[in-house]
């Protein structure tokens, strides 16, 4: 479209001969005075405004006041038949952009329009890019001040301009989705496209089509092409999560796509370029797995260039009251109710629970307090078994004494935690690992260093 040109003037000849001057590379409106001039404002905000200084009523002065007052500020220049320097000077600092003597040059008025027209361009999208950039560095979801946090934060604003592939590694509910989001865009590929495939959530059967998209005919079932999710995100960021759950024909294609940088749909064998980054997440031990056969070496080290580990919510106990406080007000909006106020003794219990299920085992109870517990306070005692049981036992080993009086060592301390924690579980070895906070393959280890506590097979 063509920029907007706004010409007033009292004199007919003038403002006539301009249009005709004009309208060839912009699109003209014409105004007698600052009245009309103030309508047409109104209805078509111009792009520039070229306006008399001395005219019947209100002068170009007050054209031009008008002018910048509008939401887009328009390159406003100034013409006088007097000289008067005086006039001129006011009406730049009040922010027009030129003032011409008459009888104007009609190749300098253009040219003028023209460098002025550009300089409006270049500062909008500066403004648009500082916005660009706040939205690239804003946390979103991502809430805390806790040092382990804001870590994380500054390797991914280190990494998140590079193209290399980055694997986050964090337990589950830590929010990896929400990190990968992040790095794109703080990316160059901000303008482009975020795909998210959760792999455990696809069956292991559909996942290599999901991925990379199928031919017609390319097996039972397939009636038509499909794109894959890696050819849907060219141009932006692929986020895997759960990578450690795809199978090894999907591993291998996987290497294929880092080797080459192009993939090929089932049922074909022409290769098609791509580019995006790959951000991957697991919470599970890929060296682990790679030692057990599990996963590919050569996979392995491909995906982890830049490995990046996301603290869980247990260490960062500092964030724990800020996400409290945002979720239960988000969730009391959500629901149309009046937001759940904690006690200091229910905040104090929530801080100390080491949240095993993290943000978002946090975000549920969050949830449920907002539902349950609209517009109360939240007392100690109203909280879920599993935080008051944990709290207590906490208390309860931290103030063990040892029979010469001093404080037990950290290894009888996590002994005697594992044994009270069993018994809040009645012996279930997986919700002991939860309210311990620890993953069930270590309380597993921790069994076989003390056999005693172990409960037995029954309550595995």
């Amino acid at each position: 479209m063509k920029p907007t040109v706004l010409i007033v003037d009292d004199e007919k000849n003038i403002r006539e001969g301009l249009r005709a001057a004009l309208e060839d590379r912009y699109e003209t409106f014409v105004a007698k005075d600052a009245a009309e001039a103030a309508r047409l404002m109104q209805d078509v905000p111009p792009d520039a405004v070229l306006t008399d200084l001395r005219m019947a009523g209100e002068d170009g002065m007050a054209v031009i006041d008008r002018a910048l007052k509008l939401p887009n500020q328009p390159v406003c220049i100034m013409m006088t038949a007097y000289g008067d320097v005086d006039t001129a000077v006011k009406a730049m600092s009040l922010g027009a952009y030129w003032f011409f003597q008459k009888p104007v040059d009609l190749r300098q008025v253009e040219l003028v329009l023209d460098r002025g027209l550009k300089a409006r361009t270049t500062e909008k999208e500066v403004v648009t890019l500082k916005a660009r950039l706040d939205r690239k560095f804003s946390l979103g979801e991502i809430i805390g001040s806790s040092t382990a946090l804001h870590r994380s934060i500054e390797q991914v604003r280190s990494v998140a301009s590079s193209n290399a592939t980055i694997l986050l590694l964090g337990e589950t509910g830590t929010g990896k989705e929400l990190f990968a989001q992040m790095i794109h865009q703080a990316s160059q590929r901000a303008k482009g496209p975020f795909m998210a495939v959760h792999c455990a959530a696809i069956p292991a059967n559909l996942l290599e089509s999901e991925l990379f998209g199928h031919e017609k005919g390319a097996f039972t079932g397939a009636n038509e092409r499909r794109v894959g999710r890696f050819e849907s995100a060219d141009g932006g960021t692929l986020f895997l999560d759960e990578i450690g759950e795809i199978d090894a024909t999907t591993q291998v294609k996987l290497l294929r796509f880092l080797e080459t940088r192009s993939v090929e749909r089932l049922g074909s064998h022409r290769p098609i370029s791509l580019d995006l980054r790959l951000v991957c997440a697991t919470n599970r031990d890929l060296q682990q797995m790679v030692k057990e056969g599990k996963f590919r070496e050569d996979l392995y080290y491909r995906l982890s260039v830049v490995p990046l580990r996301l603290p869980p919510l247990r260490e960062r106990q500092d964030d724990v009251p800020l996400l409290l406080s945002h979720y239960l007000e988000r969730f009391a909006k959500e629901n149309s109710v009046a937001s759940a106020k904690l006690s200091p003794e229910a905040l104090a219990v929530l801080v100390r629970y080491p949240w095993p299920g993290n943000i978002r085992e946090l975000r549920n109870a969050c949830e449920n307090l907002a539902v349950l517990r609209s517009g109360k306070t939240v007392a100690a005692g109203d909280l879920d078994p599993r935080f008051t049981q944990l709290s207590a036992t906490t208390m309860a080993v931290s103030a063990l004494p040892s029979a010469g009086g001093n404080i037990l060592d950290r290894e009888q301390n996590e002994k005697q935690l594992l044994k009270q924690a069993l018994a809040a579980a009645a012996g279930n070895r997986t919700r002991a690992a939860e309210l311990m906070g620890i993953s069930r393959r270590t309380l597993h280890r921790k069994l076989l260093q003390w056999p005693e506590l172990d409960p037995g097979p029954e309550n595995a």
